[in-house]
């Protein structure tokens, strides 16, 4: 397996099945373009996108910038081989390099398999909290 950082939108749309819905093109230019985001690629022997981690910067005057880990996603095939675990390293590794004082992520407490993941690679449990949306459409 070899993880990489995805640049390019033709990278974006090969992971496609990945993806909780079809991407566009346009939104991965955005993406791209967007200052802070990262999206990391996990490519499987075969050259086949086997998983995926998307983080980003979050800034604040009074915190400094920490790293979001956004969504991670693994192809059922490739589930409970390390793939979800060494996204995670990767991206935590990215949030070291670009100086962020921490990382976090927001995860369901009944999806036993990500906490088991996040917790292995070192995530501490910080307590509960609720989440509350706002659904303005479709973009």
């Amino acid at each position: 397996m070899e993880i990489r950082r995805a640049t390019t939108v033709a990278e974006l749309m090969a992971a496609a099945h990945l993806y909780d819905a079809p991407p566009r093109e346009t939104w991965a230019e955005g993406f791209l373009a967007a200052s802070g985001h990262v999206l990391l690629i996990a490519y499987a022997a075969d050259g086949v996108p086997a998983g995926f981690v998307s983080g980003v910067e979050m800034r604040h005057p009074d915190k400094g910038v920490e790293m979001c880990l956004y969504e991670l996603s693994v192809d059922e095939g490739h589930r409970r081989r390390g793939v979800g675990l060494a996204l995670t390293e990767a991206l935590a590794a990215e949030a070291r390099e670009r100086r962020c004082y921490g990382m976090w992520v927001a995860v369901d407490t009944d999806n036993e398999a990500a906490l088991r993941t996040y917790g292995a690679a070192g995530a501490a449990d910080e307590g509960v909290f609720a989440m509350r949306g706002w659904s303005f459409g479709e973009a």
